[in-house]
């Protein structure tokens, strides 16, 4: 099945990582000033919210959209494009099904889970946001179905609106009812209802992309293909998807235990107020935001090398599909350890700067889940590579293992006055590293042609070493003499920071250069990459 739109995996994956870039910027649009009006006891409300919201989500959307992508791919390899059109209606009335159960939960138990979650007041943002989960379900079946075809376009503008309306309807309503003096827990509600209606203006976009780009590539077949029945489409996609899903939802399920848990422990066992664990969570929460955010440029490379490694499979390319794995494996660690690290280093600036007037223990929170980030990462990109090659069941082992350190973490550490909180974010930084190692083991196992891990990691490692550096040494240089030059501590701050950003990415762009971080054959795979070969004269 031909599609003039198809992309190699590092060009659908450079589309998304634009579309992350775009989306990023405009959240932080959203988030940063939505914080900052709800302040840490709003923001808890929220972060529940969101909590129960990803958990429902996982269940119907972190294995099938993989399995899904992956059987298009296989599928469109081998040219079988009546088995395409059975595979994705298959998928379609499944996802539908799981998406709408989740939604009625929310819909029609929103105070059961407010209480269950220990965090009354979060009844109106569970409601608000209990819609979009079927939409998003039936979403998913789309961007798998267009992903699995090596398109990232529709995936990309979807994710453009759903963030857009975010930032217009959410952002404006939670103003609205603040200003009106409905309370933090309504203003909570409506910035969550931003999602649930850019989640019904992105799906019905990429319906409509759908059904027009069909009708431009699905022409008539001379010799159309025999496909699997409907029950053995679907078998086949609840094999390979459960394994995917049941992973996900195991650390989805422990991140809302651990949720419960900090919010017990710091009131039982470490004796804080309610109150005070209220906020304490709400500044946890709100740094979870920059902690997520390196791994949100590595989840379109996880998108991508799925269906790439699963067509070179099918086509017994096995050099191919170990290029890919090695490839993937060190753009990753090139973009997320320097990111993780720069949050760590310079996270008492960036803390002070986004949430100005929050908790003194954000910056210490962020600079452990700075660390973590890079560990997130390193399990996503990871686990794409064990589900590509078929091993999607290990995950499911090495996940729970790390999930379950979290949460002892949790337990013990958030119980001790002098660490509280801050056991959270420990036990966080343990639990991903523990998976990533499992996870690598196993791929020296399991993968044929393994790929050599003192390529993917030496270099960058040395060259993340010399940008902490550079960036820790340039913001203490920079900021005396900016408080001396600027009234204002908050601007001081936010400059010598920017300074110590733009110092630490030359030097980083500088050292991988020099060491030769990433080959020409590397660079190639990516839009433009001659190009950029040539002008960095990397040969």
């Amino acid at each position: 099945m031909a599609n003039s739109k198809n992309q190699n995996f590092l060009h659908g994956a450079a589309i998304l990582t634009v579309t992350v870039a775009i989306v990023k910027v405009l959240g932080a649009v959203y988030k940063i000033p939505l914080y900052n009006l709800l302040g840490d006891e709003g923001s808890a409300y929220f972060g529940v919210a969101y909590n129960i919201y990803s958990l429902l989500l996982t269940f119907s959307t972190a294995g099938l959209p993989v399995a899904l992508s992956r059987m298009i791919s296989e599928s469109n390899a081998l040219g079988r494009r009546m088995q395409i059109k059975r595979t994705f209606r298959v998928a379609w009335l499944s996802f539908f099904v799981l998406g709408m159960a989740g939604t009625l939960i929310m819909l029609l138990f929103p105070d059961k889970l407010s209480v269950i979650m220990e965090q009354a007041g979060a009844e109106a943002s569970i409601s608000a946001l209990a819609p979009a989960v079927v939409m998003v379900c039936i979403m998913s079946a789309y961007r798998g179905y267009t992903q699995g075809l090596s398109n990232m376009i529709p995936t990309s503008v979807s994710q453009i609106i759903e963030v857009v309306c975010k930032l217009v309807f959410g952002l404006g309503l939670a103003w609205w009812f603040s200003k009106s003096g409905l309370g933090l827990q309504m203003a909570s509600a409506g910035a969550i209802l931003g999602v649930t209606i850019g989640s019904a203006l992105a799906l019905l976009y990429i319906v409509i992309y759908k059904l027009k780009s069909d009708k431009e590539v699905l022409l008539p077949m001379a010799n159309p293909d025999v496909p699997l029945s409907s029950y053995q489409t679907f078998k086949r996609l609840l094999m390979i998807g459960i394994p995917v899903t049941l992973g996900s939802a195991l650390l989805n399920i422990i991140a809302l235990i651990d949720t419960k848990l900090i919010m017990n422990r710091l009131q039982f066992a470490a004796g804080f107020s309610y109150d005070e664990a209220t906020v304490l969570y709400g500044i946890y929460f709100k740094v979870q935001t920059l902690f997520n955010l390196p791994s949100s440029f590595i989840v379109p490379l996880t998108i991508s090398i799925i269906p790439a490694i699963a067509a070179a499979i099918a086509k017994n390319r096995k050099a191919e599909a170990r290029k890919i794995t090695e490839a993937s494996l060190k753009i990753t660690t090139l973009l997320a350890l320097p990111a993780g690290v720069g949050l760590s280093v310079l996270s008492y600036d960036i803390v002070n700067v986004i949430y100005p007037n929050s908790s003194s223990e954000g910056p210490l929170l962020l600079a452990v889940l700075g660390i973590a980030s890079y560990f997130v990462c390193l399990t996503l990109i990871t686990n794409a590579i064990l589900q590509a090659y078929g091993h999607e069941r290990l995950p499911v082992y090495t996940m729970p293992i790390g999930g379950l350190v979290k949460l002892a973490s949790t337990w013990l550490l958030v119980s001790l006055p002098a660490i509280g909180v801050h056991g959270a974010s420990i036990g966080t930084l343990v639990c991903y590293a523990v998976i990533s190692v499992f996870n690598i083991v196993f791929i020296l196992i399991k993968v044929p042609e393994r790929p050599s891990l003192r390529s993917v990691f030496t270099k960058p490692i040395l060259a993340t070493l010399l940008m902490a550096v550079s960036a820790y040494g340039v913001r203490a240089l920079v900021y005396p003499i900016a408080v001396n030059v600027f009234s204002s501590e908050w601007v001081a701050m936010a400059v010598s920071m920017t300074i110590a950003i733009l110092a630490a990415c030359v030097v980083y762009a500088v050292a991988i250069i020099v060491t030769k971080a990433i080959s020409k054959e590397e660079l190639e795979l990516l839009p433009k990459g001659e190009k950029i070969a040539k002008m960095l004269k990397i040969s």
